[in-house]
C-alpha cells in the first residue's frame, strides 16, 4: 500500500463461511476484513478469516499499533481474531471496539464468549499484546486517531450490526457490511451513512431475484446497493459480503451488469487495494 493519503485493502470479502475452490480464485474466499490506512494508523473493520493474512504481512512490515472495529460478533466477522499474529507479540498495541451489544454487553465479553471451550481451546488470556477493549453505542461519533472521524449507526441485522461513516483527509467512506432492506423503501439510516460518499462498501449477499427466499437473514442485494448509491450521490460502490457459493463467473456477471447501471460499481476482491 502507498502509505500516503487514504488507502483501503480488502483482506476478506466473502460472507457467512470462508470458501476455497477453483471457482473462487479471482474474488477469493476469506470472510469480511477490511483495512483502512491513514498515515501511520492501521484500522480494521471486522476480523474475519482474512485477518490472519493481514497480521502476518503487517507484522513483517513493522506495524505494531492496530485498531479493530467490529460491525458485530457473528462468527464470519470475528473468526480470524485468534489467528492474528500481532496479538501474541508483547510489542503490539491493539484496541478493539464494538457498539452493537446494547446496554450491559461489552467487547471483552464478546471476545471471551467466542474464545471458549468447547468451541475454542484457549481464551483471550493467551494474548501477549497490550490489548484495550472499548465499548460505544451505535449512534456515537468516534475519533480513534487524530484527523479521522467515524459516525456510527445501527443497521437492520439480527442481533444488531454497526455501520460506519469514516471521514478523513477530505474523503468519506461508508461501511455497510450486514443490513437488510425493505423492498420499495429507502433505509434512511443507510442513506445517511452513504450520503456524498467517495466510496461505499455494501452488503450484496443476495440478488433481487433471490431476496424473497431469504427475508429475515439480515442481508441485502447488489441492486439495492446501486439504488441507495444513486439516491445518496455516492461516487463509487464496492459490493462485499459475497454469498459463500457465488462463483467468479457469477460475480463477474454481476459486476458487468452493475457497471452498466452505475459506472462506479465493482465487486470487491480479496487482497485488492483501493485508493480513495
Amino acid at each position: 500500500m502507498a502509505g500516503e493519503g487514504l488507502d483501503l485493502k480488502f483482506w476478506g470479502t466473502r460472507g457467512s463461511l470462508p470458501t476455497a475452490s477453483p471457482e473462487h480464485s479471482e474474488f477469493g474466499g476469506c470472510t469480511m476484513c477490511v483495512e483502512l490506512r491513514f498515515g501511520e494508523a492501521v484500522i480494521f473493520f471486522d476480523a474475519g478469516s482474512g485477518l490472519p493474512f493481514a497480521g502476518k504481512e503487517l507484522w513483517a512490515e513493522g506495524r505494531r499499533d492496530f485498531h479493530i472495529f467490529f460491525t458485530h460478533g457473528h462468527y464470519d466477522h470475528i473468526m480470524g481474531l485468534p489467528f492474528f499474529l500481532p496479538v501474541y507479540k508483547p510489542e503490539t498495541r491493539l484496541t478493539m471496539w464494538s457498539g452493537h451489544l446494547g446496554p450491559g454487553g461489552t467487547t471483552a465479553e464478546m471476545v471471551a464468549d467466542f474464545m471458549r471451550q468447547p468451541f475454542f481451546p484457549v481464551g483471550p488470556e493467551v494474548f501477549k499484546a497490550k490489548v484495550e477493549m472499548r465499548d460505544f453505542n451505535a449512534g456515537d461519533t468516534l475519533t480513534p486517531v487524530e484527523g479521522l472521524t467515524m459516525r456510527t449507526a445501527m443497521l437492520n441485522h439480527p442481533g444488531g450490526a454497526v455501520g460506519y461513516r469514516v471521514e478523513c483527509a477530505g474523503k468519506i467512506i461508508a461501511m455497510v457490511f450486514d443490513t437488510e432492506h425493505e423492498p420499495g423503501q429507502v433505509d434512511p439510516v443507510v442513506l445517511d451513512l452513504m450520503r456524498g460518499a467517495d466510496l461505499v462498501l455494501y452488503d450484496s449477499n443476495f440478488t433481487d431475484a433471490e431476496f424473497d427466499c431469504f427475508r429475515t437473514f439480515g442481508h441485502s442485494t447488489w441492486q439495492e446497493g446501486i439504488r441507495l448509491a444513486k439516491a445518496a450521490g455516492a461516487k463509487r460502490i464496492a459490493f462485499v459480503h459475497h454469498s459463500t457459493f457465488r462463483t467468479d463467473a457469477e460475480l463477474l456477471e454481476i459486476e458487468t451488469e452493475a457497471q452498466r447501471l452505475f459506472p462506479g460499481a465493482f465487486c470487491a476482491r480479496d487482497f485488492q487495494v483501493v485508493s480513495v
